[in-house]
């Protein structure tokens, strides 16, 4: 096992990192840019060290910088968590050129299956089903016609060099091709630097349903079971879950063994994830590999009771997995919500500002992983997500029940969240039974910011009366938790007040918030 890695990361993901390395006796060395100077992920690791600006570009995206980091630091190995430079194979490259371990799949793999296009191509050569569409990036608009009228409309345009939405359209007829083809390059270029993209059938109705990988460097390739994905808006993920009210034992294992057999014709080594399309019909079709540990991953973990992080730094180290395909069963019903720093009843508009309060929940079967605490200062230099909230219960029912009781008690002032839509979507009752699909969100979105959860007027309640409580010399709206008051811990609020006077201007905007809401 290796003595220190470097985490070339930020947030919730890299405070993850840092605790399986603890766990495992390894020590971690933080990076952070002149935003994150004082972010939880710097203090809780054993090292910290500056990498530059704010921007991306100037520290979190730079390879030379990270790579200089591990080696003055004594860093064996680079875990590059989600996002970022996490699938890029010229990082992976540099980093074993440094004489450095990449904690993932070999660049190699990463080149194989990086691009979509080339993906489908692997896919096809590997017996992988995959949606009909084109193999290669369009060379123009007639070559966009000419494949439309093959496959048929409606037609779905895709960046072939990333994800997460860009650089995507859904085209209904031909006379809006053109423009289409024009904008999702576009996009493409400014998000990824290049501007390929490719044709597909787009299928309607189908669940966004993927299967986690774990292969290590001696041969064994294990499928860790499904997650279903299909909360989604604008092709982002909202709420994951494992296992799928749509999978069968026997569909499981078919997709299980197509996501292994995928995995071993790109080399794979490591964590990762194979994303399909799962239609109305029960087939499923590849989409793409995401070769990093992907932000739903404690949903896994806690239907398996595998640690992947851990596995991801064992199998780096050379280890061997000790457990076989028949020994991954999923146990109960796990489920994420990523809690976002987005106003949806304003557009979904990103919200900024200081952290001035947090109240995380807890109880059995909750988990939190989180990147904020109190004074954190959230702005637009990066990703949205605030944390992840995690629950496990043994059915499906108990888990909606726990998620939801969860989210009412999460409280996090300064900043509008994505709590209260989250809350909407759990009492909603088509996403009750499941019956959901990755336009579910797109459709019902409106109606579910018009609909009122009950739960949020006793949210103002207590509120309230903890304000009422603390102007008559009562306790602190805290409780017994110890949570303090302002911005910083024995300091002021990150407005300069006072702490009790930041606390009580925190819980005030959250009483002033729900009670307009009424």
């Amino acid at each position: 096992m290796f003595t220190k890695v470097l985490i070339a990361n930020r947030g919730e993901i890299a405070l993850r990192v840092i605790r399986a390395c603890r766990e495992l006796g390894v020590r971690s060395v933080a990076v952070y840019s002149d935003a994150d100077a004082t972010a939880p992920h710097v203090r809780a690791a054993d090292e910290a060290i500056h990498i530059g600006g704010s921007r991306a570009s100037e520290s979190y995206l730079r390879i030379d910088v990270l790579i200089a980091a591990a080696q003055r630091t004594g860093a064996e190995a680079i875990h590059p968590g989600y996002g970022f430079l996490s699938e890029r194979a010229a990082f992976a490259l540099a980093v074993r050129t440094a004489g450095l371990v990449w904690i993932g799949p070999p660049a190699e793999a990463i080149e194989a299956v990086g691009s979509k296009t080339a993906a489908r191509q692997l896919a096809v050569g590997a017996g992988v089903p995959v949606v009909p569409g084109t193999t290669e990036p369009l060379r123009d608009a007639a070559a966009a016609a000419e494949a439309a009228e093959r496959f048929g409309y409606p037609v779905l345009l895709k960046a072939a060099a990333g994800g997460g939405g860009k650089g995507m359209r859904v085209v209904e007829r031909e006379a809006d091709l053109a423009a289409a083809l024009d904008a999702a390059r576009r996009e493409s270029q400014n998000a990824f630097g290049d501007d390929a993209v490719y044709l597909e059938k787009f299928i309607a109705g189908p669940r966004h349903v993927e299967i986690q990988v774990l292969a290590d460097s001696h041969g064994t390739i294990l499928s860790l079971g499904e997650r279903e994905c299909s909360i989604q808006r604008r092709h982002q993920k909202m709420i994951e879950e494992a296992p799928s009210v749509a999978v069968s034992p026997a569909l499981r294992r078919k997709m299980g063994e197509t996501a292994v057999r995928a995995a071993r014709a790109a080399g794979y080594v490591n964590a990762g994830t194979c994303e399909f399309l799962l239609d109305t019909d029960g087939q499923f079709y590849f989409l793409e590999m995401n070769t990093r540990i992907q932000v739903e991953h404690p949903v896994t973990e806690l239907v398996t009771g595998l640690d992947l992080v851990e596995w991801q730094l064992r199998i780096a180290a050379g280890e061997r997995l000790p457990f076989a395909q028949d020994d991954i069963v999923p146990r109960g019903w796990a489920m994420e919500c990523r809690i976002t720093s987005e106003d949806a009843a304003s557009g979904f508009l990103p919200s900024t500002g200081r952290v001035t309060y947090t109240r995380i929940p807890s109880g059995a079967g909750v988990r939190w992983d989180g990147g904020i605490e109190p004074g954190t200062d959230v702005g637009l230099f990066y990703d949205p997500m605030l944390g992840k909230l995690i629950v496990w219960a043994a059915t499906r029912e108990a888990a909606v029940a726990r998620m939801h009781r969860a989210l009412t008690e999460l409280v996090i002032a300064g900043v509008e969240t994505s709590r209260e839509l989250h809350l909407r979507i759990l009492e909603d009752a088509e996403f009750r039974r499941g019956a959901i699909d990755i336009h579910w969100l797109e459709r019902r979105v409106a109606s579910l910011l018009d609909a009122r959860p009950p739960e949020t007027v006793t949210i103002a309640a207590s509120v309230a009366s903890a304000l009422l409580a603390r102007s008559d010399g009562g306790v602190h709206p805290a409780g017994a938790s110890g949570v303090p008051d302002g911005g910083e811990l024995g300091g002021p609020g990150g407005d300069g007040r006072t702490p009790a006077a930041s606390s009580r201007a925190s819980w005030a905007a959250v009483a002033r918030r729900e009670a307009l809401r009424e």
